[in-house]
């Protein structure tokens, strides 16, 4: 198989990265800007392309696409899905348009869907994506994992208070849903503070964390050993990826958004033994994208992809290597109103530089101050570039290079939107 070590969302937010998979688009070309937006019906999609190729097609598990709408998608023969996050126990399932409450845990649940689906008769060529849950907030691990980390010792990440260079709506973020005194710790009668006695929730959100994602490890197992019963194994393509990246505690804050490695970065294998021989793996060392996955997946089933996607296929690159490949790509994160302490982000990253700023942000300089790091030297992102005289050329440098890949991908000016997805006036977020 092969390990992709530096595989990376264009937007960490859910819908918007689930969108571009699905599309192989930046989100500024298919306009899945929030969390409360759907897929455009006449949008390209692979699955789309792939039933349209004769393929028998299924989507089980978390879509969240459009909050309030379960109903089937195109592009999907079998379909299996909820209104927004689902919960890890007692989600109620859109099963073909049938709605149900499925007992026992969320991540066991999919995967019995999904193992049961595979092992249908059938004659045709298949597609199945299995979104999980886990591990989204709020952690909840299944009973026989729920201890398995209590004795390992978690401290705040060395970022965690070291502020200072970084941007005025990073400090604030701190004190809000998304900072690391914020309420991502269900457990807590109360908001966590700066006390060193606030690093025990911290530590006991993380290990939640962790036991989550072992059920995750269980799914996979379940799904390769059904593929090897079924005689199919060698001769499907296994992709296991996330959406997004996850902060925890970097730089003070958690979950994502933010143009930070740890929010960006995501988990990337492939297995399709039509391409890599299973006894030769491998790592690819390049930069590759969410986008890539679209382009990826029709040609390794040879059907065409749609024109003018943002995104390439893997093949030559696992294969032999691909000398034209990227040498950069563009992040962009769109604001929104519910949570308005994380503003517009742009930004442009190389495999030693990254650039990040805030168009057409409110407030002052300090607030929306730009950053310049060198993973190079600081593979942390502690030390903000900006304003070193040295760096001036470079900052220029990756700038230029932002507005070409923004133009090149349709954005003449970079005219960001506003938010959509709430309309309702909501409270300060701030901790009191």
């Amino acid at each position: 198989g092969v390990r992709f070590k530096n595989a990376f969302c264009t937007t960490s937010l859910c819908s918007p990265s689930r969108a571009s998979i699905l599309s192989g688009l930046y989100a500024h070309t298919h306009r899945v800007l929030n969390n409360f937006t759907e897929f455009p019906t006449g949008l390209a999609s692979f699955p789309r392309a792939l039933q349209a190729g004769g393929y028998e097609t299924a989507y089980v598990g978390k879509w969240h696409m459009g909050e309030d709408n379960d109903s089937p998608r195109p592009g999907f023969d079998y379909w299996v899905s909820h209104k927004g996050q689902g919960k890890y126990y007692g989600t109620e399932f859109n099963v073909d348009g049938r709605r149900e409450v499925r007992p026992g845990y969320y991540t066991h649940t999919v995967s019995d869907l999904a193992v049961a689906w595979l092992k249908r008769p059938r004659t045709k060529p298949w597609l199945l994506m299995l979104g999980h849950k886990a591990p989204h907030s709020f952690y909840i691990p299944e009973p026989k994992y729920s201890n398995v980390f209590d004795r390992v010792e978690i401290q705040y990440p060395e970022s965690a208070f070291d502020l200072a260079g970084k941007p005025g709506w990073i400090k604030e973020r701190l004190y809000t849903w998304h900072g690391i005194y914020g309420p991502l710790f269900d457990w807590r009668k109360r908001f966590p503070d700066d006390r060193p006695e606030a690093v025990k929730d911290f530590a006991a959100m993380t290990r939640a964390y962790w036991a989550t994602i072992q059920s995750v490890d269980d799914s996979v197992g379940r799904l390769v050993h059904a593929l090897g019963e079924l005689g199919q194994l060698d001769q499907t393509l296994i992709l296991f990826m996330g959406d997004n990246g996850l902060l925890n505690g970097e730089h003070g804050l958690v979950d994502k958004r933010t143009m930070h490695e740890p929010s960006i970065r995501i988990p990337l294998v492939m297995r399709f033994p039509g391409w890599v021989a299973t006894n030769a793996p491998r790592q690819v060392d390049q930069l590759v994208l969410t986008l890539d996955v679209a382009p990826t997946v029709l040609e390794a089933c040879g059907v065409a992809s749609p024109p003018n996607l943002h995104g390439r296929s893997w093949k030559r690159l696992v294969q032999t290597g691909d000398p034209a490949w990227r040498a950069s790509f563009l992040y962009e994160y769109n604001y929104e109103r519910q949570f308005p302490y994380t503003p517009n982000l742009r930004g442009v990253r190389t495999d030693r530089w990254k650039y990040v700023h805030s168009p057409h942000g409110d407030g002052g300089p300090d607030r929306h101050l730009a950053e310049l790091y060198d993973l190079q030297q600081d593979p942390e992102e502690r030390r903000n570039l900006i304003g070193e005289p040295a760096q001036a050329a470079k900052v220029k440098e990756l700038q230029a290079e932002l507005a070409r890949l923004l133009r090149e991908t349709g954005v003449e000016r970079d005219e960001v939107p506003l938010d959509e997805g709430i309309k309702q006036d909501l409270p300060d977020q701030r901790i009191r």
